[in-house]
């Protein structure tokens, strides 16, 4: 590799996060600039977003998580226009089915004032009580459900390769190049990034680095002489048959973080770890004792005819967890300020993604949030550890 290598924007990661930002990139008639887009795996086999159950919502929390999922679902729903090359648009098998969250009596007040939030920024959802849901869904057991949210429109799930692929190829027919390569030091000079180091060796000079490395963020951070609060967690998806049908399920988010979808002629499903059993993890290896202990019981009482069911499958996946507070950190370090972070989404950075991208691009090229304000989402906030809590992981 020659050592006159050179790019204005280097992007540390090239799964959707990383991929959406060189696209926007690429797409912005003010930017003129060349982008690399350095992704170690690019089978993207092991990467979260091929990993992840692929949803969308609009039931957050934070007013700029709802804002983020509002043009996310609007992108989505128009990917044509955005992703199409050579006339040739992303398949994403696009499924409109809802979330709906269940609430105890004890989650009661944090759901309703959940839903508040939500209709002030425009998300389409109901509140509905234990007699409604039943009626709605004659399939549930509303025993102990006190409130249910259910997303009316603009929330479902989708093939998130396709998502991946569509930024990936759009991205390179207008010009930016991924090299198979994984980061492994970034040379920081007068508060500036001036360039990379490559794991096969060489260094690339760069106008401007992008930490959109997934779980590994802290990583790249850390050679930069920086940090972000994120690390692996995993999670297990499992892949349930039903003989019995269970029509018009939405994603059903119950009460103690068990969740199911449908998924073709099956169901997928997992659980939401509970507080101290959910510790850095980086590796694959499938705990079913989860499904047998927490995730299986508490299916066959929230939905009856999922006492019977068969486990078909089951693979795990990764979170980029943010320990401070399970958002995103997005935006330029304050001191390294051509160092963006990309990073911490907490699994939701695959529907996020559409608007990170376009935010990240409009810091690089304009100097700032333009379309919608991120700020809230900004490194400043770990540095002062001052966390803006997401209410609705899941």
């Amino acid at each position: 590799m020659p050592a006159s290598d050179s790019y204005d924007v280097v992007i540390c990661g090239g799964a959707v996060v990383g991929s959406s930002v060189a696209y926007w990139l690429m797409a912005e008639p003010a930017f003129t600039g060349s982008v690399l887009v350095v992704e170690q795996d690019p089978s993207y086999a092991k990467c979260s977003t091929t990993l992840s159950a692929g949803a969308i919502r609009q039931q957050f929390s934070t007013p700029a998580n709802i804002e983020m999922s509002t043009f996310g679902i609007a992108f989505l729903k128009d990917i044509g226009s955005y992703l199409s090359v050579e006339g040739d648009a992303p398949e994403l098998s696009f499924h409109e089915g809802g979330f709906l969250f269940l609430a105890t009596e004890a989650g009661r007040a944090i759901l309703g004032a959940n839903h508040r939030v939500q209709e002030r920024y425009g998300a389409d959802n109901a509140l509905l009580g234990p007699e409604e849901l039943e009626e709605r869904f004659p399939w549930l057991n509303a025993d102990g459900i006190a409130l249910g949210s259910l997303g009316l429109s603009n929330e479902g799930w989708f093939d998130p390769w396709a998502l991946l692929q569509g930024y990936r190829k759009k991205a390179l027919s207008l010009g930016a190049e991924y090299r198979a390569d994984k980061v492994a030091g970034v040379s920081v000079a007068d508060g500036r990034v001036t360039g990379v180091t490559l794991a096969t060796g060489g260094e690339v000079a760069c106008g401007a680095v992008v930490n959109a490395a997934g779980i590994r963020a802290n990583d790249v951070a850390r050679m930069a002489g920086l940090a972000v609060p994120v690390e692996p967690r995993k999670r297990i998806v499992y892949v349930i048959d039903c003989r019995e049908e269970v029509a018009g399920c939405p994603l059903l988010v119950n009460p103690n973080g068990v969740w199911v979808r449908p998924e073709g002629p099956n169901f997928i499903t997992g659980l939401t770890p509970p507080d101290g059993y959910d510790p850095p993890c980086d590796d694959f290896e499938i705990d079913y004792r989860w499904f047998d202990e927490v995730v299986w019981p508490t299916l066959a009482e929230r939905i009856p005819a999922f006492e019977a069911i068969k486990l078909v499958n089951a693979w795990a996946g990764h979170y980029a967890y943010n320990t401070l507070d399970q958002n995103a950190v997005l935006g330029p370090h304050p001191e390294v300020g051509n160092f963006h972070f990309a990073n911490g989404f907490s699994g939701h950075g695959l529907q996020q993604s559409p608007a990170v991208g376009r935010g990240i691009m409009e810091q690089i090229v304009h100097g700032g949030w333009r379309s919608l304000d991120l700020s809230t989402f900004g490194y400043e906030r770990v540095l002062s550890s001052a966390p803006v809590k997401e209410l609705n992981v899941v």
